[in-house]
């Protein structure tokens, strides 16, 4: 993969030592994802089933959605969500961002569209809640991603990390993580950037702990979510 080759190479790290580098936090951070995942899931399952029924009755469509996306050690993995966008959404982004370019600089500088025509209606309500993002917590149990880390991300937007793609790279993709807690989408790329290099440079079991209770109230205030 061009771009775990490209971090593999930096000047941080050998090509055999990238490889042999284990997930950031290491046995006690995925004590600590297996037990918070595994009680979540256990706790919210009501809600599951609700989120699910109306995905399912909102238009008839799959209830899930597998990303591709890059893991720990650029390692792909099938990202899970519940699905908040019609089934032809690729079509339609490209339609959309032909069309208007102010959207495309939009999508061009952070991969978000705050007016995504893509959306449903039921997966605007999930996304502003970010319960869509709920699934993810089998990812964790499955070793995939981690309750903490950096937001998990495509092969075409680690080519904008750029040498700090190492640092993604170290760890587990995260359910939450500092750029959560920090404004979403209402800061820049190269901000959640610089969030990710911090969080893999500082990582502490403490912090991790703090980012997941701080994260409650950030969800709950939908800040900057959409």
């Amino acid at each position: 993969m061009k771009s775990a080759t490209r971090s593999a190479n930096s000047p941080f790290f050998s090509a055999a030592e990238f490889a042999a580098i284990p997930p950031v936090g290491g046995v006690s951070k995925r004590g600590f994802d297996v037990l918070a995942a595994s009680l979540a899931l256990v706790f919210l399952s009501p809600l599951f089933l609700m989120l699910m029924a109306l995905v399912k009755f909102s238009d008839g469509g799959s209830i899930f959605y597998g990303h591709r996306r890059i893991g720990h050690n650029g390692k792909s993995f099938r990202c899970l969500k519940f699905r908040t966008m019609r089934p032809d959404g690729d079509r339609i982004l490209q339609d959309y961002l032909k069309a208007n370019p102010a959207a495309y600089e939009e999508w061009r500088a952070t991969r978000k569209l705050q007016d995504d025509p893509r959306v449903t209606v039921v997966g605007s309500v999930l996304r502003k809640l970010s319960l869509d993002e709920l699934p993810q917590l089998v990812n964790i149990v499955r070793g995939e991603m981690s309750m903490v880390g950096p937001r998990p991300v495509v092969e075409d937007e680690l080519e904008l990390y750029d040498s700090a793609a190492v640092y993604y790279l170290q760890s587990r993709p995260g359910l939450t993580g500092l750029w959560q807690i920090s404004g979403r989408n209402d800061v820049s790329y190269a901000t959640r950037i610089a969030f990710d290099t911090q969080y893999v440079q500082n990582w502490s079991l403490l912090k991790d702990f703090s980012i997941v209770v701080r994260t409650i109230p950030a969800v709950c205030l939908s800040r900057g979510s959409y």
